[in-house]
């Protein structure tokens, strides 16, 4: 499974000694969390967007730009609970041409320890695709990253012939102002997943790739495939791969 295998190897790297890094406090609520009281995957995924938004916001961008997120990682050391007060820090941990590394961190008033990473792509709103940093960026977020340099590229299988299939719903919910599925709604999809395998969690790794956007309208279906105590889902039709995931339980990520 190469998919599990990068995850496992991905590294989070800790926070910067110097530069910006933005921080805010929130309580995790009852529709956040799971059954057992325990923030679910997509609750966290909605974390990392509001304080990244929050930070992007506040600092401005040119107009006519703005982000696509291109890969999410999130390891769960502990899970959030329902009640607990988390802090959500974030900060610039590696850039590329057209690119950058958003590292966020949420830690909890009862121990919640959650760490993750996403790749975000700077695009033209005209046209979609990918845009040069412009300097504004570079000059704000570049001290936190430190000079490290991160790729764009991604890195899943696409499924193999045997995984098994079943159809997903989409809902209107699902759907931003954009008309595209919101980067959350698709750890719903693992959400529904890892119901069915009680063995994985809640201390996992798991990691989103988006491959392309799902609309409103588009007939989507899931595919898995599973290994011991991990699993990896793809969102697809009948002529292209939208995401993939590979999520396992941590203990097996050494």
């Amino acid at each position: 499974m190469r998919g599990l295998e990068r995850s496992c190897a991905f590294e989070l790297v800790p926070r910067p000694g110097s530069g910006r890094l933005v921080s805010h406090q929130r309580r995790t609520r009852a529709g956040d969390c799971d059954t057992r009281g325990l923030i679910r995957l997509d609750g966290i995924a909605r974390y990392m967007e509001d304080v990244a938004n929050d930070d992007i916001v506040d600092v401005g961008l040119p107009r006519g730009h703005s982000w696509v997120v291109r890969r999410t990682h999130i390891r769960v050391e502990k899970a959030a609970t329902i009640g607990e007060m988390v802090t959500c820090s974030t900060w610039c941990s590696g850039l590329g041409p057209a690119w950058a590394e958003r590292r966020t961190s949420i830690e909890g008033e009862r121990g919640a320890e959650i760490e993750a990473a996403s790749t975000w792509v700077f695009i033209e709103l005209g046209s979609g695709r990918p845009a040069r940093l412009v300097p504004q960026f570079v000059d704000l977020y570049a001290e936190a990253a430190g000079g490290r340099r991160v790729k764009g590229r991604l890195m899943h299988p696409s499924p193999p012939a045997d995984s098994t299939r079943r159809r997903w719903q989409l809902r209107h919910r699902d759907f931003d102002v954009l008309g595209h599925m919101n980067n959350a709604a698709y750890w719903e999809v693992v959400v529904d997943e890892l119901a069915r395998r009680p063995d994985i969690g809640p201390r996992v790794w798991a990691e989103v790739e988006y491959r392309a956007p799902i609309e409103v309208g588009d007939e989507v279906e899931i595919q898995v495939c599973e290994s011991g105590s991990s699993l990896e889902v793809w969102l697809s039709d009948t002529q292209r791969v939208y995401a993939s995931t590979v999520v396992a339980a941590l203990e097996g990520c050494t």
